[in-house]
């Protein structure tokens, strides 16, 4: 085909800290440790075979302003086997890795091209002679709120002109600061053959013709970061054709499963059954995985499978002796629903009313907003999403139901 093929790719998050996650054993944790740059790396093998005429990383390349000089080694060792095979990177820092951070800076060599802080457009000749010019700007403060997308402008005569945004689409459901703000509207307005974006960790596809591109992160770091994780190739031809094919990357995947179960369900058979869903959604994926268990009993359940959910045995019990040295599920969580039990109607009625209640008067976010607004505890809280608290509604139901359960078992 004719015309030009690049990598895009966002949101590396080298040197993640992964915090909350050290509890684990400490080779599971090594592993995820290094699972970004193992991410990065697989980006770059990616480019190399297939041979593409540059890649684009827009923006949030390390997890802090403090970026370490291990995540910029790193990085620059990825970027030493792009120049030898003659492929040019092309990167914009985001509200990560912004500008104004403190840090020591490891030069790169000369095949990177980054932006600075005000829109700009740098050209670049392919080895077939075609012209691109890339469009874009990194952030130069943490905090970008303005409409950046109106400084964009095409300058110039090009084959290919590629715009490069870290920001926020308006109307979309993400939970992402809104950082960089604009539409698909302004977007197309701008008259670009290619929108390559960058800060929302969901793969998105906005428009296409031209294509307007979220790629998402190349790895998962938490449960809220579900699903596959990777970076696109793009072909783009003179005549007007583009194709886009997904790339995976992660080295573990974030899912989450539900297991149905009868009641009367004995514990032998409940630890067959859910090792077997484990195994078949490892060999459905391919693919390493961190997962949530969700148990759904139908009927009266026994308090020795209470009990043994509750207090964490049959999760321990599922997780003994997983080899990290092959592809494995590790089960990090398991949610236990029980759905038919001895409550009085009225009572549950009640109970469900309550959390309905509490839901449309945003109780939730009353309770938690002393954290979120604690001058130093908000720096290592993520910002629920409407999901998630659901599922904690859900849970403390389940905790008053167990309760009141066992009670009268003992009466």
């Amino acid at each position: 085909m004719d015309g030009i093929r690049f990598i895009h790719t966002a949101d590396l998050h080298l040197d993640s800290p992964f915090v909350g996650l050290k509890q684990l054993p400490s080779e599971l944790f090594s592993i995820i440790q290094e699972s970004t740059f193992t991410a990065f790396e697989k980006v770059i093998d990616a480019a190399i075979e297939e041979d593409v005429d540059f890649i684009v990383i827009v923006g949030d390349l390390f997890d802090g302003e403090d970026r370490s000089i291990k995540a910029q080694a790193r990085l620059r060792k990825q970027m030493e086997r792009l120049r030898e095979t003659g492929i040019n990177a092309y990167i914009l820092h985001g509200n990560h890795d912004h500008l104004q951070g403190n840090w020591v800076t490891l030069d790169m060599p000369s095949n990177v091209y980054v932006f600075g802080k005000e829109v700009d457009v740098i050209s670049f000749t392919s080895k077939r002679g075609d012209k691109v010019h890339l469009y874009g700007f990194s952030y130069g403060e943490r905090h970008i709120v303005n409409r950046k997308i109106s400084e964009y402008q095409k300058k110039g005569k090009a084959d290919f002109h590629i715009g490069l945004l870290h920001g926020h689409c308006e109307g979309g459901s993400s939970s992402h600061q809104p950082y960089a703000p604009f539409t698909i509207q302004e977007l197309l307005q701008k008259d670009m053959d290619y929108w390559a974006l960058g800060h929302i960790h969901l793969e998105q596809i906005l428009h296409k013709d031209p294509f307007i591109v979220y790629p998402g992160n190349i790895q998962g770091r938490h449960k809220n970061e579900q699903g596959r994780k990777g970076c696109y190739h793009v072909s783009l031809s003179k005549s007007g054709f583009g194709e886009i094919t997904f790339i995976e990357t992660d080295v573990i995947r974030w899912e989450t499963i539900n297991v149905n179960c009868d009641g009367n369900i004995s514990l032998s058979e409940l630890y067959s059954k859910c090792k077997e869903e484990m195994d078949s959604i490892m060999q459905a994926h391919q693919q390493s995985l961190m997962l949530e268990l969700n148990i759904h009993f139908q009927g009266q359940l026994s308090n020795e499978i209470h009990q043994i959910l509750d207090n964490g045995e049959f999760l321990e019990m599922l997780q003994d002796g997983i080899d990290f040295h092959e592809l494995f599920v590790w089960p990090y969580t398991l949610q236990k629903h029980v759905n038919g039990s001895n409550i009085q109607d009225s009572f549950m009625k009640n109970l469900d009313t309550t959390i309905e209640d509490m839901e449309r008067e945003d109780a939730f976010d009353q309770s938690v907003s002393s954290l979120f607004s604690h001058i130093y505890g908000r720096r290592y809280l993520i910002n629920f999403e409407e999901e998630e608290k659901k599922q904690l509604y859900e849970e403390a139901k389940e905790l008053i139901l167990t309760s009141i359960s066992g009670d009268e078992g003992r009466r």
